[in-house]
């Protein structure tokens, strides 16, 4: 490639790029959703002004599985708070949800499209549950909303599985097929094959790649936008890295990497300014420490590193010890 090539690609920008805003849903994993409506509103004002594509709201959770007085209320998002909060929406940002297999009630909690202030649907399945996520899928796509497919702990997984789980969602009706690196585990030259394997799959059915990074190792951003420069074109990141256990990609890094015009870092700042900061002074802990470092480096589901966090240890080496003889 020509060095004048490369250089048109770094100085440029490809319109084909969605950026989502999973704070709210990512985020809520470390408050238990517990966002008023005064920061959800400002959230979804920022992003308009950032020029942000898609904003997740939170989860379509089942109220059968999990009792509405234990969680604030995007973990449910019924429609009808989320218009309470937006009012009238906004045609430059659309709005989705994560639907997580085998978590939500989707064939009655998701109405149609027509009806609802959600536009997408993002369902959330391992490798073992995809049958039930095909059949969410074409819930999702009959009731005319835009689907996504999210593979959770893309790490775990045995690259065999992986394709013929790809080959399955070709053959659906999704349009979205994301990487998840669950458990930030993963490094850029692992992301560049990865989205190589995903790329066959949409090149052939017509499909879009996404990536959800975790920052375990402090690699979300890079994992982010190694993706970005191999092809993937939805983008998914959280204000101030906000989100479970170590956090996410960063919206003020994502944005300030991007060169497309329309989106504006300055709005970012101010939210982070004015919203975010407050949750950490609050007692909200998300982002990079070195109990996450470990489970990334383990490929291990951090729910043993947010125990370690909440219970305010610092016998690192005592934790890293039981990660090692885990069964």
């Amino acid at each position: 490639m020509s060095s004048n090539k490369v250089l048109s690609e770094l100085l440029g920008y490809r319109k084909s790029i969605r950026v989502i805003d999973a704070t709210l849903r990512d985020g809520g994993l470390v408050n238990d959703f517990y966002f008023d409506d005064e920061f959800v509103k400002k959230l979804y004002e920022t992003n308009i002004h950032a020029g942000v594509d898609y904003m997740e709201m939170g989860y379509k959770a089942s109220k059968e599985i999990f009792d509405p007085d234990k969680f604030g209320k995007w973990k449910f998002c019924d429609d009808d708070d989320i218009f309470d909060v937006i009012g009238e929406k906004n045609p430059d940002l659309k709005l989705c949800v994560m639907a997580d297999v085998g978590r939500c009630d989707y064939k009655t909690d998701i109405r149609e499209r027509s009806s609802s202030p959600l536009d997408m649907i993002r369902v959330a399945t391992y490798i073992n549950t995809l049958p039930t996520a095909l059949d969410m899928i074409e819930d999702a796509k009959r009731k005319g909303y835009e689907v996504s497919c999210n593979i959770m702990a893309i790490s775990n997984a045995q690259e065999s599985d992986v394709q013929v789980a790809l080959e399955m969602l070709g053959n659906s009706p999704v349009d979205v097929l994301y990487i998840v690196d669950s458990y930030g585990a993963l490094y850029p030259e692992q992301i560049a094959r990865i989205v190589d394997m995903y790329m066959e799959t949409a090149e052939k059915y017509n499909k879009k790649i996404g990536i959800h990074a975790h920052n375990n190792q402090q690699l979300a951003f890079a994992n982010t936008i190694e993706a970005v420069g191999d092809g993937v074109d939805y983008l998914d990141a959280t204000y101030f890295g906000m989100g479970r256990g170590a956090g996410n990609c960063n919206m003020e890094n994502l944005l300030g990497f991007l060169r497309n015009p329309k989106y504006k870092i300055f709005p970012v700042i101010q939210f982070i300014e004015n919203c975010m900061t407050k949750l950490k002074e609050d007692g909200a802990l998300w982002g990079y420490d070195l109990q996450y470092l470990m489970t990334g480096l383990l490929n291990q589901h951090p729910r043993s590193a947010i125990a370690f966090t909440k219970e305010r240890r610092n016998d690192y080496t005592e934790f890293y010890k039981e990660l090692i003889f885990h069964d």
